[in-house]
């Protein structure tokens, strides 16, 4: 069965790539784990641009601390870092990964302004990744900025790097956006290659006990995979551009779902840590079975087929399905009684 599909300019043996995630990519033997198991593509974790600018603001704190000290006395323990794999080990494990797998290597950057870390995407192409997946993680709370301003840094963002390199980009995006079809369209006119949809952001907890605010990261449940899928029906066939599909995807009908509505590659990262790495070969075998059942001869036969333009019912992802949807539930007696 033939389960190709092309992302990122690249041919892929399936739709399988492992997403963004450090306890899954963090590891050489995880990598070669991960090939071993047919992932078609994976995204290493993301270099922060808060390790950049950590990682130039200690070189010159070492090449200033204790200048005014006699030469005798320049010896010293350096401050321990926050993170634990900084800009170089990042490039080395880049290098590293390229020598023992075959299967192609995504770089990921995760940052929210203009500056060093869009520069260093081209150490990453030196270095030898496939590809490049920006991940433009910004939590806007000035009063005074307005939404135009923050969509035109992700607009200048893009630029930069796309001028910068000539691998191909993607871009990791959020919902959270006033038009998301017309942010969508402005980034493929700024070079993107592909759109990641959707990022999903961190959201803290409170400890009531402490009354401390602890981080709280939740796996992704299978519900999560509803707005990547609408939003991707939506898109599919109207930009030049290829989509990935991450968040709530957890089985072979997740998947297939979302090759028809248009994806070229799902992500996944949630199943993976839940099930292990092998659970890759799970989802494989399921999806060249419900194919061989169906009487398909490839996935890339049903890539688009149930998307916007495609679709029977185009209407189906718009607001008239969700009047139909509060109809269906009040026709069931679900509706709440009136007192």
């Amino acid at each position: 069965m033939d389960l190709s599909t092309t992302y990122l300019g690249t041919r892929l043996r399936s739709p399988l790539v492992v997403g963004a995630c450090a306890p899954l990519s963090e590891k050489i033997d995880h990598l070669r784990h991960m090939e071993d198991a047919g992932a078609a593509a994976i995204v290493l974790h993301s270099l922060f641009e808060e390790q950049l600018r950590q990682d130039r603001l200690g070189f010159h704190h070492h090449l200033t601390h204790g200048t005014e000290s006699f030469a005798e006395a320049l010896s010293y323990c350096p401050e321990p870092d926050v993170f634990h794999v900084g800009p170089e080990q990042y490039l080395e494990h880049i290098h590293q990964a390229k020598a023992i797998v075959d299967t192609p290597i995504i770089a990921s950057l995760n940052g929210a302004t203009i500056g060093g870390w869009t520069n260093y995407a081209k150490k990453i192409e030196e270095a030898g990744a496939d590809a490049l997946e920006l991940n433009i993680y910004t939590v806007p709370t000035e009063m005074a900025i307005a939404g135009a301003e923050i969509e035109q840094s992700y607009i200048d963002i893009v630029h930069t790097v796309t001028s910068t390199v000539n691998i191909p980009v993607a871009i990791k995006l959020s919902p959270f956006f006033s038009n998301l079809a017309y942010m969508a369209k402005r980034l493929t006119d700024a070079g993107v290659n592909g759109l990641v949809l959707f990022n999903r952001f961190y959201q803290p907890d409170i400890d009531i006990e402490t009354l401390e605010v602890r981080p709280n990261l939740l796996l992704s449940t299978p519900q999560d995979i509803r707005l990547p899928l609408r939003w991707i029906a939506i898109l599919y066939g109207t930009l030049p551009v290829d989509f990935a599909a991450t968040s709530g995807i957890h089985t072979a009908a997740d998947v297939l779902k979302m090759m028809m509505v248009g994806a070229n590659a799902t992500m996944l990262v949630s199943v993976l840590i839940r099930h292990g790495i092998d659970h890759l070969r799970t989802l494989e075998h399921a999806l060249c079975q419900w194919l061989k059942e169906h009487e398909y001869e490839s996935i890339q036969q049903l890539q688009g087929s149930m998307s916007q333009v495609n679709c029977p019912d185009p209407s189906a992802f718009e607001r008239v399905q969700y009047i139909e949807a509060l109809q269906t539930y009040h026709s069931l007696g679900l509706m709440p009684m009136r007192v």
